[in-house]
């Protein structure tokens, strides 16, 4: 079987490393170890290449609690590892499992959190000034394939950048493997007799990038283009460079077309119609979301276009009206009034409103109050088991169309494994969600029955029967959310 060399693929690395000016001699640099084959040999291959780098290196590992005993062998072997390559070991951890439920994420999203925070704090300090994880070139193509499915443009498709600004413009986060394939890098871990740990959630196949990566890409890969890794990591590499591009277009026109209140207290900010109608359509679009990005919004292609027909008639519509406002995720609502778009958001308590919203079965349903998208999907029975059993109902004792919206004053639950119903109101004060978080907290309706409450197991008496051949499955996920694994974002 055709493998790169040991000599080669340090080489190779070497090249890339030089190529996107990752690192520069007197670096300080640590490398994010997991414990997986990847983030392993990019520990291996920087000890190898640390002298004609002119680097000083060291190894990083966060242990995320996940695993039990697992996750603390994990550390020991990377901190074994560290010492016989005569490397510093640095090492902490954290709860991922009760970050997660405290902050409402993902495992996933949570471990990812924690682990970067300890990355940002470590390069905040000066300990280090760059920080390598193992992302692949396989990891590459993964992403691309999931941001391309989920709808993303060119800001999407860049994937992985080689290079991520840290707090500063002298600390940043580094990617050398990201032109390696995976199977190159358990031959060369083979070839110097390197072992590594196996971490059992890189299977599992409720994460969609594990689909991604154990399922789809392997189909395309014998169906239609063996190197559609390549190719894909290809295309992020064009749509980074565009990016780069239109980005210094952006920075250039933002501000003649965008306002900002000269009051740092104030939300929002002005769009001026008038500029931003003389514009090509694809420099309109990346203006809008340029400003929105200044707020901190993050927008979706189809929220833009909406954004546009806010402020402009669409083609062939002469004889409409366009719509004078709409809604943004986290509250933000944006407005035309006098040839201007409004940016606003409420600031007190007494301007939030309730939100509603039909979802079909099956389909899906963007929140934008909360930055949510809401799924329900038919799936055959014997998937029960790749998915979170408590958001499962029998499709039968459910309407085939169900509504989205906040709770409200009055509404009652009866989550499984509770003796009776409850007043939503004290199922959440008995979690301790206050705020506005709580007056945004989502249920599901079917007919008047709340039938999902976020959070909560779903009624026993809703969930599917032994005779179901298919269940119905209600989720909640976020807008713009990548599921990842852990090995992933070593």
């Amino acid at each position: 079987m055709y493998h790169v060399s040991v000599p080669e693929l340090a080489q190779t690395v070497l090249s890339y490393i030089r190529k996107h000016e990752l690192l520069k001699p007197g670096d300080r640099v640590a490398v994010a170890v997991s414990g997986g084959a990847d983030s392993v040999a990019l520990l291996r291959l920087l000890a190898e290449l640390r002298y004609e780098l002119g680097i000083v290196l060291s190894a990083i590992h966060f242990n995320h609690k996940l695993r039990a005993a697992d996750s603390d062998q994990d550390e020991q072997f990377v901190a074994g590892l560290a010492q016989q390559l005569g490397l510093e070991p640095r090492c902490e951890s954290g709860d991922a499992a009760a970050y997660a439920k405290e902050k409402h994420l993902s495992l996933e999203t949570a471990a990812r959190s924690l682990r970067y925070e300890y990355f940002q704090r470590l390069l905040q300090e000066h300990q280090f000034n760059r920080i390598a994880t193992a992302h692949t070139l396989d990891d590459q193509a993964e992403t691309v394939l999931l941001k391309l499915v989920r709808g993303a443009g060119t800001r999407g498709l860049a994937g992985i950048y080689p290079k991520l600004a840290a707090h500063t413009t002298e600390a940043s986060i580094i990617r050398p493997l990201l032109g390696v394939r995976r199977k190159d890098i358990e031959a060369y871990l083979a070839d110097i007799r390197q072992t590594w740990r196996e971490d059992n959630s890189n299977r599992d196949l409720r994460h969609s990038r594990n689909r991604v990566r154990h399922g789809i890409l392997p189909r395309l890969e014998r169906n239609l283009n063996p190197a559609v890794c390549e190719v894909l990591s290809e295309t992020a590499e064009i749509a980074r460079a565009e990016e780069d591009y239109w980005s210094s277009k952006v920075e250039e026109i933002l501000p003649v077309v965008w306002r900002m209140p000269l009051d740092p207290k104030a939300n929002g900010g002005t769009l001026n119609l008038k500029v931003l109608a003389d514009l090509p359509l694809a420099l309109q679009r990346r203006v809008i979301r340029g400003a929105a990005e200044s707020l901190g919004l993050r927008l979706e292609f189809r929220q833009v276009e909406e954004i546009l027909e806010t402020a402009f008639l669409p083609p062939g519509s002469e004889d409409a009206r366009p719509r004078k406002s709409m809604l943004l995720p986290s509250g933000w609502r944006v407005s035309r009034r006098k040839g201007e778009s409004h940016f606003e958001h409420p600031s007190a308590a007494s301007e939030f409103s309730d939100y509603e919203y039909r979802l079909p079965v099956p389909g899906s349903i963007d929140v934008p109050e909360l930055g949510s998208r809401f799924e329900s999907m038919l799936v055959g029975r014997n998937a029960v088991q790749l998915y979170n059993r408590q958001h499962f109902f029998d499709p039968e004792l459910l309407t085939k169309e169900l509504t989205v919206r906040n709770w409200r004053p009055g509404d009652r639950f009866w989550p499984a494994h509770s003796k009776s119903p409850k007043k939503i109101k004290e199922l959440l004060q008995d979690r301790q969600v206050i705020g506005p978080e709580r007056k945004l907290w989502p249920v599901v309706v079917s007919g008047s029955e709340v039938v999902w409450l976020r959070g909560f197991p779903a009624p026993a008496s809703l969930q599917p029967r032994e005779t179901a051949s298919s269940v119905l499955l209600v989720q909640e996920l976020p807008l713009f959310e990548e599921s990842v694994t852990t090995e992933t974002l070593a």
